[in-house]
């Protein structure tokens, strides 16, 4: 079987006509790079936000028709906002808009609606079928221990009596793969995917769809896309909670889970360090300001106790998050010690919370999805709240 190449892509492509009949994609330039990854396909197109719904049809087609060449075992394509930017070369489409009504074998666009579709509202944010809440697991840097939490989060979530799926929207660090201890490919299910089972949980990751060591080189339009087929097009059945594992910092993944679904809340993860404390309030605000609830804090590598002779060090400094909790006015949810149990479970792909469960370590996690959970219940009664009583008289 010879490996499809991008062009081979390209071409096909073609056959698929532009918004309002007006040429094909590849030409009218709303087709980004598309990446080949060992039978798999990944691309997005471009289109107006406004009409994302409408365009739906569009992007199935492409999808459908890249699905139907020899050698393509998976397909991704997602539907991004137009950036006049990418009618440049480097898309590899041709500048030259063709007339209307291209040769036969076109695969034509959905009609127009009567008036145009309508972006969502922040307040109408569709969410995703089965799935009662999604919790994002987010940092404002690296290195402090973010995917570890999430998944012994998702871990005690589940022994606390939940259904608990995970999706890895870390992009160019898949981490969910090793933690949770899964090899494999995702399988399809008609236009879906499948997610895979770690310890009873439902888990999807850029790193279940390339090999470990392959790099994603991609710009945000193509981190988007993934995020968003990796959100909607997975058969994640019923689930009380998603956990999503954020990548770091406060960029285009994080926006896009926080204006496409309605997120429950986010769970912050911060070191006691100043300089990790920092870029914490960073992620804080930017939740804020996207009308996200921030659940709480987590203070993780909080100290650490000498195996041999029990001294507490501080290695970190101490309190920082707590701290920080108060002066945002929001849940401390616990504290998390720098533990060379924790790392080796993690490390070894059995998560403490699963592998030592009546371990003090795994008590602290569940204790933590406790009280995250309480802070979603919460939200939800206050939201339930604010609705207006009517009075007869």
């Amino acid at each position: 079987m010879a490996d499809v190449t991008p062009e081979q892509v390209r071409e096909q492509l073609r056959r698929v006509k532009g918004p309002d009949l007006e040429g094909d994609i590849v030409n009218l330039g709303l087709v980004s790079d598309i990446v080949v990854n060992d039978g798999k396909v990944i691309f997005s197109i471009s289109i107006d936000p406004a009409r994302a719904e409408e365009l739906e049809p569009l992007r199935r087609a492409a999808q459908e028709i890249t699905e139907g060449i020899d050698g393509v075992e998976q397909v991704l394509v997602g539907l991004t906002a137009h950036n006049e930017a990418t009618t440049g070369p480097g898309n590899g489409a041709a500048r030259d808009k063709p007339k209307p009504g291209a040769g036969p074998g076109t695969i034509p666009p959905p009609k127009a609606a009567q008036g145009g579709a309508q972006a969502p509202s922040q307040g109408q944010k569709a969410g995703v079928p089965g799935i009662g809440a999604i919790i994002a697991v987010a940092s404002g840097k690296g290195g402090v221990g973010k995917s570890t939490t999430a998944a012994n989060l998702a871990l005690a979530f589940q022994s606390n009596g939940l259904k608990v799926g995970i999706l890895d929207a870390d992009i160019y660090g898949p981490s969910m793969p090793r933690l949770m201890n899964i090899t494999g490919r995702p399988q399809p299910s008609g236009n879906s995917l499948k997610p895979m089972d770690g310890y009873g949980i439902k888990v999807m990751s850029m790193g279940l769809l390339v090999e470990e060591d392959t790099p994603m080189i991609w710009r945000g339009p193509m981190v988007i896309s993934a995020l968003t087929q990796m959100l909607r097009e997975v058969v994640w059945g019923e689930l009380d909670v998603l956990v999503v594992d954020m990548p770091p910092g406060t960029g285009d993944a994080q926006l896009t889970m926080a204006q496409q679904v309605p997120l429950a809340g986010a769970v912050i993860v911060s070191t006691p360090q100043d300089l990790a404390l920092l870029d914490a309030r960073k992620g804080i605000n930017m939740f804020r300001k996207v009308d996200v609830p921030i659940l709480g804090i987590v203070e993780n590598m909080s100290y650490f106790l000498c195996p041999n002779c029990g001294e507490r060090s501080e290695v970190f400094g101490h309190g920082g998050a707590r701290a920080e909790a108060d002066k945002f006015g929001v849940e401390f949810l616990g504290e998390v010690p720098l533990n060379i149990a924790i790392r080796k479970t993690s490390d070894e792909g059995h998560p403490v919370v699963i592998s030592d469960p009546e371990s003090a370590y795994a008590r602290i996690y569940r204790d933590i999805a406790t009280k995250a959970w309480a802070e979603v219940e919460r939200v939800r009664q206050s939201e339930t709240n604010t609705a207006p009583n009517i009075v007869i008289e």
